[in-house]
């Protein structure tokens, strides 16, 4: 059964040996945009000092930390037991989908599976998360982001969106697909499109906190509100500009 995003069970699955704590409360504000958190785990070995800054976020947070030794030095228990518990509660049929916490590669067949099974699959890491994990998940979210007003991008950072060809192309195929045949698309449609084709896609990313702003700032695109249906709402849309005429 699908429900909507306020409704939907989510269980939170942390990597504690791979994830900073000093991301945990932005984390879960983030993950209420998806649903309820309704499971909240955190693996580790939690007899080491490694982990001790995790300590009050748990406590906090009411998240569970699962204990997990490390039986062998070079080998990854925690994640062999996250990924059976994800596992146990995918077939389940308690939750409707899951936020999976780390940084590591080593979760991107748990992600992949979660989506073969028809649960919604969100990646949350760091920027150096490799890209076959971002690729598997529905959306993935960059946890540098969720702090970014904490330490705000200088002006250069910020001119860098103008000259990222990504960007760029990701853009103007969300737009195109969205394209009414007056050119205009809107906003909300582009959105959809831009996590389609990218699902570690977050105008936050480029230093905008929506996208409506990031396709304002942009040169190529223009917006325009306009007033639809009985109530008179205004529904944004944007198109690509016209290019300049030369004489």
């Amino acid at each position: 059964m699908t429900r909507p995003n306020d409704q939907a069970r989510l269980a939170v699955l942390i990597d504690a040996d791979n994830a900073h704590a000093k991301y945990v409360e932005a984390l879960f504000v983030e993950i209420a945009k998806y649903g309820t958190a309704s499971v909240r785990r955190a693996y580790g070995d939690w007899t080491t000092n490694q982990l001790k800054s995790w300590k009050d976020s748990l406590l906090d947070h009411s998240v569970q930390p699962v204990q997990q030794f490390s039986y062998t030095q070079g080998k990854n228990s925690t994640d062999s037991a996250l990924i059976i518990d994800a596992m146990d509660l995918l077939h389940g049929g308690t939750v409707d989908g899951f936020c999976l916490v780390s940084s590591d590669s080593d979760f991107t067949r748990l992600a992949a599976r979660i989506r073969e099974q028809g649960f919604e699959a969100y990646g949350f890491g760091e920027r150096k998360t490799p890209k076959p994990f971002v690729a598997a998940c529905n959306t993935f979210v960059y946890v540098e982001n969720l702090i970014a007003s904490e330490t705000p991008l200088s002006p250069t950072d910020k001119a860098d969106w103008k000259h990222d060809d990504r960007l760029d192309a990701l853009l103007k195929e969300a737009v195109t697909t969205a394209a009414r045949d007056d050119d205009w698309a809107h906003l909300g449609e582009v959105g959809s499109n831009l996590s389609r084709l990218a699902s570690d896609f977050d105008s936050r990313t480029w230093g905008f906190s929506k996208l409506k702003d990031l396709m304002s700032a942009h040169p190529a695109y223009e917006i325009n509100p306009q007033a639809t249906g009985e109530g008179r709402q205004k529904t944004v849309m944007v198109r690509l500009k016209a290019p300049k005429k030369t004489r």
